[in-house]
């Protein structure tokens, strides 16, 4: 069983419970909202060089792509990441760790073409499929998307979980952001998402009240459930 965790950001506690589970991510916000948000197209941000040989022994068995293995590494190096980071890698509720690759998500469901990532249980194997449009994302957003991911690890879901787990995601991009700067001159559409994501965090004075508006009006939540396994507390 996995033990409650404390994570601590700034003098904000955000507890982090025993039971998580699997599901989609759909886009997280209405494109028309994050207008005032993108950033000019053409701008990118080089990568830094990150040999793959050298770390696909450590993560053969969660992925064989480059920038998965890059953002791993990246969420080893905050204390607000390294729950996921440890789940992703086994400590979970199957015990066993995560496949994790980028897939066009339409090949599975066409209704799923506009979703970030999706989660997804087989034979007691957890997988997350991230949309390959965020291929090219820099590493800190995907480690940011995956930390949300890991939370999801059975078949149930809530909107108390989504709230939590896209907590966890905008307080993981802004520890990694604040580290590496040049990550919001990106263009791509998955650092608008986390663009706004800390944007609602800080509005909220680094609690999820704006996040919870968020998620509770997302439409692709709205036959959710409140609560699920580990997630029935009403002020979560």
């Amino acid at each position: 069983m996995i033990k409650k965790s404390i994570v601590t950001l700034f003098f904000i506690i955000i507890f982090i419970n025993n039971f998580v589970c699997a599901s989609e991510i759909p886009a997280a916000l209405d494109e028309n909202k994050l207008k005032s948000l993108q950033t000019k197209e053409g701008m990118s941000v080089n990568k830094p060089e990150f040999n793959t040989d050298e770390y696909a022994k450590k993560y053969k068995k969660v992925t064989k792509d480059g920038a998965v293995m890059q953002a791993l590494e990246l969420m080893q190096t905050e204390n607000i990441s390294k729950y996921s980071y440890r789940a992703l890698m086994g400590n979970n509720l199957t015990e066993k760790p995560f496949k994790i690759e980028f897939k066009n998500i339409a090949e599975i469901n066409q209704e799923y073409a506009s979703f970030d990532a999706i989660g997804w249980k087989k034979k007691n194997t957890l997988y997350i499929y991230i949309n390959e449009k965020h291929r090219n994302s820099p590493p800190e957003a995907i480690a940011a998307l995956l930390a949300h991911e890991a939370i999801h690890q059975d078949e149930f879901n809530s909107l108390n979980e989504e709230t939590y787990a896209w907590t966890l995601e905008a307080a993981t991009w802004m520890k990694l952001s604040e580290k590496n700067p040049s990550v919001l001159k990106h263009s791509s559409s998955l650092v608008t998402r986390e663009v706004m994501l800390k944007k609602l965090f800080e509005k909220g004075n680094y609690t999820n009240k704006y996040i919870k508006k968020a998620v509770y009006s997302n439409p692709g939540y709205k036959n959710l459930p409140t609560r699920s396994p580990g997630f029935e507390d009403e002020n979560l």
